[in-house]
């Protein structure tokens, strides 16, 4: 049996990062929280091992471990602070964004509008494509 957890990332205004997911195992729900995104994806994976040893014991019929794949949705500040090796600075360059306003999504201090999400979601895109079908 496979499942698939669709799991949220966001940065909260207290400056922590959580991770949630609206899918559950049994009666258990996931969640984990940290001061970085890295300490918040551990405390959730936490979480989906806790939650289904205890379906487990309630009697559930759980997935094997490598069945399970979570898929992670990103806000901008978490994206950004997972994968602190992206330059921002050049990322808004390569999406057509101001600079400036790149770096105020990024602390979370102000929020991109559709057209500009969705000029991040492109250029997020582009830039995983070419990764993926580069060779060493």
């Amino acid at each position: 049996m496979k499942m698939k957890i669709t799991a949220i990332v966001e940065k909260g205004a207290d400056g922590l990062y959580s991770v949630y997911s609206k899918n559950r195992i049994g009666n258990s729900y996931f969640g984990g929280f940290g001061d970085s995104v890295k300490d918040a994806k551990a405390d959730f994976q936490n979480s989906i091992e806790e939650a289904f040893a205890e379906a487990k014991n309630e009697g559930f019929a759980v997935p094997a471990p490598d069945c399970v794949q979570v898929e992670y949705r990103y806000d901008i500040p978490s994206l950004f602070n997972y994968f602190d090796y992206i330059n921002v600075s050049k990322f808004a360059e390569f999406a057509g964004i101001n600079e400036s306003k790149m770096r105020a999504y990024k602390s979370g201090s102000s929020f991109p509008g559709e057209k500009t999400t969705g000029k991040i979601r492109n250029a997020i895109r582009i830039i995983g494509k070419e990764l993926s079908s580069a060779s060493i």
